[in-house]
């Protein structure tokens, strides 16, 4: 799609069904769908245009300046971001059950579960921010350690169902910046 719809317009999702665009940012539509409530699709997703309106749609949205204040304060310091489970999993139980059924099942509430995942995730990105900013380490000795930490991201996309924004998925970064 080449322009992007302005707030208002109306769609019909492939999955979603019909929605309206209710906010804009540079990747992302915010759409109310009358089914599923409020939920966040990318600009290229698989839907059709019922009817586009148009507009000043500035891209740059308060929640992507947002954003960035806050990436920039957890490049900085030990703030975690807020990442939304999926609503699928809110609320729900995770239970760890033994082979050997004389001894107890575990039950973990998924939100608790996934707060520790986001924590490793979060810690994962500061210890590869380091390694990028280092000025000790050689760069090849960064680019070691890079692919150590990208096969880390690989082994955790496993988690990657819980995380309601793709956008915040468990992804390698490549090669140091």
């Amino acid at each position: 799609m080449n322009n992007i719809l302005g707030i208002g317009s109306r769609i019909q999702h492939a999955r979603l069904g019909k929605g309206v665009v209710t906010n804009v940012t540079s990747e992302l539509y915010w759409v109310t769908f009358i089914e599923s409530g409020l939920e966040t699709i990318t600009l290229d997703d698989d839907f059709e245009v019922i009817e586009a309106l148009e507009g000043d749609v500035d891209t740059v949205s308060i929640y992507e300046v947002e954003k960035s204040l806050r990436d920039l304060l957890k490049r900085y310091s030990d703030i975690s971001e807020v990442v939304p489970l999926a609503d699928k999993w809110r609320g729900g139980t995770l239970t760890l059950s033994p082979k050997d059924k004389t001894l107890s099942s575990k039950d973990i509430p998924i939100d608790t579960f996934f707060h520790k995942i986001v924590m490793v995730r979060d810690r994962i990105r500061v210890m590869e921010q380091k390694i990028n900013s280092s000025k000790v380490l050689e760069d090849q000795d960064k680019i070691d350690l890079q692919q150590y930490l990208t096969r880390i991201y690989g082994s955790l996309t496993t988690f990657n169902i819980l995380f309601k924004n793709n956008l915040q998925n468990f992804k390698g970064e490549g090669k140091s910046k």
